[in-house]
């Protein structure tokens, strides 16, 4: 035991003593997350660009132009009473949406003409789409229910009938774990999750290959032949480094009051077992290519492309079966479908147990081969040692 302790305080200084590493593990998660928390920090889009080409130019045009500037999605950039060049204008100044009143607007309403308002999206980015696109449907139906209400008073319906006539049922749409559209609530967790998969799996890819490359390994196998001892030193520091940068990661939902609850007893289970999944994943690798850079590359082939792939964003059961296969291989996948349903449908551990099988079984087949790879290394490093030993005496 005192030499176990010995090791690992030499692994401590070794950890510490690679300033890169140390950037990486502590900085990235900071950095990432104070970044990106302050990016989606409004949780939704507003102030969105849009064009009027108001052709009538009336009373009834200049309601909708008004009623258009008070959502707080979209603005009103600019009114112009002719189509003119605006298509060329849009790669410029990218607005997200064209409004055309056409000539007669105001006429055609009170004849009961049904004219048409045609609106043009731009599609270009589908999250400003989305969001412009939902606006101005809100306010082109608050302003068709009242003109159409405010006609039927005219005709005689008594003020308490008119809606009712107008709108013979009513559609409640109740939006449920995330009224409120706010992307931040989205986005945070997923990427969040992502940097921390990425920091393990670059710190753990140079646990073994360093030690490879620099001759310590030989050193160790001295102190001891067995695989599980080596992998126990090599792993304990990171484990603890790793749960301390999980609380802080979970304390940016506390510092910037971000309405998803992390501190749970079930979080916590997630975010252990999807930690060894990444550091049992990340030390094979470190012990499998005894070469840094190697480990790393090839960790971070993997790594990088593991949140498109997650089906956070774009749904598992849209993509081929060979990709969901790859996307399903991976521990964020799992990790970020298992915390969704625990903070933000309020699952319970009954619920997110095909994550926590799934991660199990990831970290359980990583360990068994990186334990039987260790071990051959250090019989062949063992047959090294005697060989070099007889041939000096």
């Amino acid at each position: 035991m005192k030499q176990f302790i010995q090791l690992l305080n030499t692994e401590w200084k070794r950890i510490f003593s690679n300033n890169v590493l140390v950037m990486i593990f502590f900085g990235a998660p900071l950095l990432y997350g104070i970044i990106t928390i302050n990016m989606y920090k409004k949780g939704k889009v507003t102030k969105m660009e849009i064009v009027v080409i108001d052709e009538d130019n009336t009373a009834t045009s200049g309601k909708v132009i008004d009623a258009l500037n008070d959502n707080e999605s979209i603005a009103v950039a600019k009114v112009q009473f002719s189509n003119g060049n605006i298509a060329k204008e849009i790669p410029s100044k990218e607005y997200v949406a064209v409004l055309s009143i056409p000539e007669g607007f105001e006429a055609d309403i009170m004849q009961k003409r049904y004219p048409e308002i045609m609106v043009d999206i731009n599609t270009a980015n589908l999250v400003t789409a989305n969001f412009a696109t939902r606006a101005i449907q809100t306010v082109l139906g608050t302003i068709n229910a009242g003109i159409e209400i405010e006609a039927l008073k005219k005709a005689g319906t008594p003020a308490s009938i008119a809606p009712l006539r107008y709108e013979p049922f009513k559609v409640n749409y109740n939006r449920f774990y995330n009224p409120s559209g706010n992307y931040m609530n989205l986005m945070i967790p997923g990427i969040l999750g992502t940097v921390m998969q990425q920091v393990i799996f670059l710190a753990l890819a140079l646990v073994f290959a360093r030690d490879f490359e620099d001759g310590y390994f030989n050193e160790l196998v001295k102190a001891s032949r067995s695989s599980l001892y080596h992998i126990s030193l090599k792993m304990l520091p990171f484990v603890l480094l790793t749960a301390f940068m999980w609380l802080v990661t979970g304390l940016f939902y506390v510092i910037y009051d971000i309405d998803i609850p992390v501190f749970t007893p079930e979080v916590a289970l997630l975010v252990t077992v999807f930690s060894f999944a990444c550091i049992f994943l990340g030390m094979l690798f470190s012990v499998a290519i005894p070469s840094q850079l190697k480990a790393t590359e090839l960790l971070m082939v993997i790594a990088t492309p593991s949140f498109l792939l997650s089906g956070y964003t774009w749904p598992l059961q849209s993509m081929p079966s060979w990709i969901r296969a790859i996307a399903e291989s991976l521990p964020l996948t799992h990790f970020l479908a298992g915390f969704r349903k625990l903070s933000v449908y309020g699952g319970t551990l009954a619920d997110i147990y095909p994550q926590l099988k799934a991660l199990s079984i990831t970290a359980i087949i990583c360990f068994v081969l990186m334990t039987i790879i260790l071990q051959c290394k250090i019989r062949k490093a063992s047959v090294k040692a005697q060989a070099v030993v007889k041939a000096m005496g």
